[in-house]
């Protein structure tokens, strides 16, 4: 059965990450973006990454412009934003697609394992998947789904 951990992701220096490198531990997958209402969802995912990183967690980011052109920003602009303005230490990765023909293949076998309101389409920036230490999707969440909302469920998989 397949898992998060057969694909590969570019991070946001151009690293080819795989991501068998998180195997073990409990993952929020997030498609973000910098100018956003959401944006400020920033600080919640950090503060859950601070929290729950020494216990086998962590957020991994991954920019997306497909939602009001909200993220047009370079590696090196997105990189800078989310440092200066959010403190961000979480894993961010290089700008994709995550619908469409042109959608990485991580969303889609993570929209194929967990549907939402549109079907397997993501809705809008800030859609959140969580994985647990298998590697397998156990639930998505809406955008307006805050981080700290979060807390409780991911508290169960450590």
């Amino acid at each position: 059965m397949p898992s998060i951990y057969d694909f590969t992701a570019t991070s946001l220096t151009g690293e080819a990450v795989p991501l068998k490198r998180y195997e073990g531990q409990v993952l929020l997958i997030v498609n973000t973006a910098s100018a956003c209402g959401f944006t400020p969802q920033y600080r919640g995912l950090e503060a859950l990454q601070r929290a729950y990183a020494p216990k086998g967690f962590a957020v991994l980011g991954f920019p997306c412009n497909q939602f009001g052109a909200q993220e047009p920003g370079t590696a090196d602009e997105i990189g800078a934003f989310c440092s200066s303005k959010y403190d961000v230490t979480f894993p961010l990765f290089a700008k994709i697609d995550v619908n469409g023909a042109d959608a990485h293949p991580l969303y889609r076998f993570l929209k194929g394992e967990k549907t939402g309101l549109l079907g397997s389409a993501i809705k809008w920036n800030f859609t959140k998947f969580l994985v647990d230490r298998t590697g397998h999707v156990v639930s998505r969440h809406a955008p307006t789904t805050t981080p700290e909302a979060l807390r409780k469920e991911i508290e169960a998989l450590l």
